[in-house]
């Protein structure tokens, strides 16, 4: 079972002979959220949207990739933010959540930020996911480009999970490369898990099938998982059909499809119950 799919877990459930059940519709009660990207030239307007979303009694994750800033480069730590949240919102309290807090730390900041005493939360992704705060309406992550499709679609299902309308922030740099800003674009354009995921394999790659890396180009040289997915279960049941009347492929009409998993798969041909 998987909400947001990585390119290798999508593409392995395509080609694999699994029975796919598909949810597509959001929970009772839930509303999509507004999904925008920005760059640091107009921090000053978010700042003041949130401060607005403070005034009606809402509240806001600030989601950041490190915690501190030891070793980090340039990116934004969630420690400095938190420092920076507090002289911004002083009349709101600001809370902090990271990694490296013990787990009862930890558990106490969640539970004051689900009961509205922490209105604003400075955290990593350690709120990805199993965090259900009804009141939290908006998602700021900083550096946006530097995460995944995946763990952004992830990440903007921290909101939107009350009765208000809610709303996910992403931050980026002025200096964006082609895939970076194809990301936040996604983003930006689709709410739907499925769609992102679609985007994620277009993007990264699916990885290997018979490794263990996560993303890359395809082996293919001529199909496409997205946008030949009508025709990967119709391949499957030929080959299906080909195996079940010649097991180890040994009739001469099918030497040229051993020789093809052979030379394709080496001895791990076996595992395919041929060669």
């Amino acid at each position: 079972m998987t909400a947001t799919p990585i390119p290798r877990t999508l593409s392995m459930t395509v080609y694999g002979d699994l029975d796919a059940s598909v949810i597509d519709q959001m929970p009772p009660g839930r509303l999509p959220a507004t999904t925008r990207w920005t760059t640091e030239h107009n921090r000053g307007k978010m700042l003041d949207f949130v401060a607005g979303q403070l005034a009606r009694g809402r509240q806001a994750f600030f989601v950041c990739p490190v915690i501190d800033e030891a070793g980090a480069g340039d990116a934004k730590a969630a420690v400095k933010l938190h420092q920076q949240l507090s002289r911004r919102y002083p009349g709101y309290s600001v809370g902090l959540l990271h990694g490296r807090l013990k787990v009862d730390e930890r558990r106490d900041v969640m539970e004051r930020f689900r009961r509205n005493q922490v209105r604003v939360l400075a955290a990593t992704t350690v709120v990805e996911v199993g965090i259900d705060v009804p009141n939290a309406t908006v998602m700021v992550v900083e550096q946006a480009e530097r995460f995944g499709l995946s763990q952004l679609h992830q990440l903007r299902g921290r909101i939107g999970r009350g009765g208000h309308k809610s709303y996910c922030v992403l931050m980026a740099g002025d200096r964006l490369g082609p895939e970076a800003r194809a990301r936040l674009e996604a983003m930006q354009s689709s709410a739907d898990g499925f769609r992102i995921a679609e985007m994620d394999l277009e993007l990264r790659g699916p990885g290997e099938l018979w490794g263990s890396r996560q993303h890359g180009l395809p082996e293919l040289r001529l199909a496409n998982l997205v946008s030949d997915a009508g025709l990967i279960p119709l391949a499957r049941e030929d080959a299906l059909g080909l195996t079940a009347s010649d097991p180890d492929l040994s009739r001469p009409d099918n030497q040229r499809y051993l020789d093809l998993v052979r030379q394709h798969f080496g001895r791990t041909g076996g595992l395919l119950g041929v060669g």
